[in-house]
């Protein structure tokens, strides 16, 4: 995983499809889809305990985003470019939608390899996170409406031996997930799509997450 190349691409697009992604049911809850977009690593993350490049990298990354202050749910958390579907539109549409108004990519349908499994949160949504595929994206920017920041997370730290972090918690009977990104951490469900991806595409593995919980955090 060197490089975000066509083989990098092609080996992931086919690891997702041997997967099979698992749907589920709306039963009354509301629809949303979030981008994991694949992006080169360029000069760095830009968080704390993980490294600055003066040179460009083409290494695989992870467009992850820190939601604006002002925000009236979940501001300041560590995100993905996502939101809810409009009226008539696939999860794959509502996540270049979403990519294209908070972190102004632009990218065609053939850019979406897949899809994880499906995610229903506390808070009541069933959240579908597609794995789009934006290379470079030296255009990325962020919406100051929606978006405090942009970090590139490089896949290798999803394969960190201290992930995923697990611990019970009182209000559910699964342990919540935490990825560990630097010297922070991702909850559920954003930290979930995150060990989910690097199970698949990265190790080869179909390992299932929707069962784990979030923390309370993340959800009220």
């Amino acid at each position: 995983m060197d490089n975000t190349g066509p083989e990098t691409r092609a080996l992931w697009q086919a690891r997702l499809q041997a997967a099979g992604a698992r749907a589920l049911p709306e039963e009354g809850r509301r629809r949303a889809a979030v981008a994991l977009a694949v992006v080169e690593a360029g000069h760095g993350a830009d968080a704390a305990g993980l490294p600055a490049h003066a040179q460009w990298q083409t290494a695989p990354a992870l467009l992850l985003t820190r939601r604006a202050a002002h925000l009236r749910a979940h501001a300041g958390q560590w995100a993905l470019p996502g939101g809810r579907l409009d009226a008539g539109e696939t999860p794959e549409q509502a996540a270049l939608r979403e990519l294209h108004e908070e972190v102004g990519l632009a990218l065609p349908a053939d850019a979406v390899l897949g899809r994880l499994d499906d995610y229903a949160t506390r808070s009541g949504y069933v959240i579908t996170p597609v794995l789009v595929w934006a290379g470079a994206a030296l255009d990325a920017r962020a919406n100051p409406d929606e978006v405090a920041s942009l970090h590139r997370i490089p896949v290798a730290e999803l394969l960190r031996p201290d992930a995923p972090l697990l611990n019970q918690t009182p209000h559910g009977e699964h342990p919540a997930l935490r990825m560990p990104i630097g010297h922070s951490w991702i909850a559920a469900p954003t930290g979930a799509f995150l060990y989910q991806f690097a199970q698949w595409c990265l190790r080869g593995e179909a390992t299932r997450v929707a069962h784990f919980d979030q923390p309370r955090f993340a959800w009220q």
